[in-house]
């Protein structure tokens, strides 16, 4: 019943959360759609800790989809003993290099008092689901090896039931805590994802396309001697 709860109602409600709040959010309160930079209090550590966030994790998102979206194509990628090594290799590189990222950007906001103050609690939670996430998927990694194999065979066909409404929460059932509370963890941030400024990440300046072009003069006043 629990498992039922959590990987078979759950991922609904977190999906619905994120696509509704976050319509009803641009709707209503635009402005707030927004990364809110804190570039200008501090920027020497956030480059560090951004910058490595944001190239590693885009890579891991887009093995975790690609292996949900074609597992036939991603099982034949890793039928080579060789492609399997270096791909576990390399997740585990990117892996512990956004888990250094995440620690950085946290570490900043707690000892910066500037940064702090800013930092709403909506932020700190979705830095520890963050945080949490990062950490969990990084264990994983190097407890329960070949996951890039295994997740084809649980992972991927446990999300395609979401998919086609009939959650089938066996294939989750069957596996080790720290997988499950990793997968629930990547619902939960979907929850609170309209809710905080990671809503940025959505926003395409879509706009921008067909702005007429904006000129730009530079007028120096004259010193009179």
């Amino acid at each position: 019943m629990t498992d039922m709860i959590l990987f078979g109602v759950f991922p609904y409600v977190a999906l619905a959360l994120m696509v509704g709040v976050g319509f009803y959010r641009y709707c209503i309160d635009r402005y707030s759609w927004s990364s809110q930079s804190s570039q200008f209090l501090e920027s020497r550590i956030l480059y560090w800790g951004s910058v490595p966030w944001h190239y590693a994790i885009l890579v891991i998102l887009l093995a975790h989809f690609l292996a949900f979206l074609v597992p036939t194509g991603w099982g034949v990628l890793l039928g080579s003993p060789l492609r399997l090594y270096l791909l576990e290799v390399t997740g585990m590189a990117l892996g512990l290099c956004t888990l250094i990222a995440i620690v950085l950007l946290v570490v900043r906001r707690i000892m910066n008092p500037r940064i702090a103050v800013v930092t709403s609690p909506i932020d700190w939670l979705v830095l520890a689901a963050l945080l949490l996430q990062v950490a969990t998927g990084v264990y994983i990694a190097v407890t329960l090896r070949w996951g890039s194999v295994w997740y084809l065979h649980t992972a991927t066909p446990w999300l395609w039931s979401l998919v086609k409404l009939d959650p089938q929460v066996q294939y989750l059932a069957v596996l080790p805590a720290v997988v499950k509370l990793h997968a629930f963890n990547a619902f939960l941030i979907l929850a609170i994802f309209p809710f905080s400024r990671l809503v940025h990440v959505v926003s395409v300046p879509l706009g921008y396309l067909a702005r007429p072009w904006q000129v730009v003069v530079w007028y120096r006043a004259r010193v009179r001697s």
